[in-house]
This record gives C-alpha cells, sequence and structure tokens, in this order.
C-alpha cells in the first residue's frame, strides 16, 4: 500500500509558476512509476507528467515546455511554469508498482487545487 499527500497548490496569475509536492509513504520501494495528473471542472481526468523508473519524464502535449517532473526518492515534484488560466484544475499524485503509462494507476493522492487567473 502507498500513501500519497500533495501540497503547493494555490493561485496565481496566468505567467506566473507554482511548484508541487507529493510525499509517498507506505512500501515506496514497490514504486515503479509515478506522475502527475488533473482534472478541471467538467473535464476528463488527464495524465500531466510521468516518470517511469529507467526511463525519461512523460509530457502531455499542453505543458511539454513548461513543466518539469522530478523525482528524489519517495518524492515527487511538478514544477509549473508560465501558467495558463486552462492548467486551471485539480492536480493529484499517482504511483503505480508497474513500468506503465495509464489512466488509471494504482494509487493517487487527495488532490491540490491549482487555479490561474488571467
Amino acid at each position: 500500500q502507498v500513501q500519497l499527500v500533495e501540497s503547493g497548490g494555490g493561485l496565481v496569475q496566468a505567467g506566473g509558476s507554482l511548484r508541487l509536492s507529493c510525499t509517498a509513504s507506505g512500501t515506496i520501494s514497490s514504486i515503479n512509476t509515478m506522475g502527475w495528473y488533473r482534472q478541471a471542472p467538467g473535464e476528463q481526468r488527464e495524465m500531466v507528467a510521468v516518470i517511469i523508473n529507467g526511463g525519461s519524464p512523460l509530457y502531455a502535449g499542453s505543458v511539454k515546455g513548461r513543466f518539469t517532473v522530478s523525482r528524489v526518492n519517495a518524492n515527487l515534484y511538478l514544477q509549473m511554469n508560465s501558467l495558463k488560466p486552462e492548467d486551471t484544475a485539480v492536480y493529484y499524485c499517482t504511483a503505480d508498482d508497474r513500468r506503465i503509462l495509464t489512466s488509471t494507476p494504482k494509487s493517487w493522492g487527495q488532490g491540490t487545487q491549482v487555479t490561474v487567473s488571467s
């Protein structure tokens, strides 16, 4: 079992930056994939960025070049620059014991709200 806790969300103006953090606890050694997903009001949940052990980070096209995902042991980070109003969403940290890009990771955090004002 893996538990995930996110922090770092908030309100920012368009063009600004935020850094999200996620701390995993539990059977950390089992984690092979960690990532960030988001869900905007009335929209489906979507992948933002994923790190699979042994591979390079994967990004959604809409955030590539603006967001950077990194992982240090049990901690996952998402540096978000040049934020746009369309980045407004609840951001979720995820973890999986599989090396896989999936819309349904096994473990999810509670989510942190990011709001970008125009």
